[in-house]
């Protein structure tokens, strides 16, 4: 099954690649990799503000990393011409906006993972990954994650 065939049996409809906020590009290939710059939590085409532990709980996170990972993908596509040409996802770093008591942003950050596998498969959508709670995000956003990819 090609990837295109999995988000359509998800559901999913990849986004147009977003321009950037400030002084960056949306992303950097070298070689076989390529690189995503962070990518913020969006609802309804808006920065999905939040803290989590103190407006927002895990699983509302979660649905916002899930949400970053399908505009993530949008913009793989965009720099990998098709996600079929995606060997595997290397790495994640996701940064959640979260009070000092906050300790499940693994958590929320599984949002996005598990999307990844659901889209990848087991092998090619396992990634390394850190997850670190932050005082905050550009535009209150409640989550930023940005990742890198090899293509075949």
């Amino acid at each position: 099954m090609s990837v295109q065939d999995r988000l359509r049996a998800l559901g999913i409809t990849l986004p147009a690649v977003a321009t950037p906020a400030a002084a960056y590009v949306p992303y950097v290939r070298s070689g076989q990799l390529v690189f995503l710059s962070g990518h913020i939590a969006k609802k309804d085409g808006k920065p999905w503000v939040g803290q989590l532990g103190l407006t927002m709980g895990t699983d509302e996170g979660r649905a916002a990393a899930r949400a970053v990972a399908i505009d993530l993908l949008g913009t793989l596509q965009a720099a990998a011409g098709s996600l079929d040409a995606v060997a595997r996802i290397v790495k994640v770093m996701s940064l959640v906006n979260s009070t000092p008591s906050f300790t499940e942003q693994h958590l929320v950050t599984n949002g996005c993972s598990e999307l990844f596998g659901e889209v990848f498969g087991a092998e090619a959508g396992a990634h390394a990954r850190s997850a670190f709670g932050v005082a905050q995000i550009p535009m209150g956003a409640c989550v930023e994650i940005e990742l890198i990819a090899e293509l075949k």
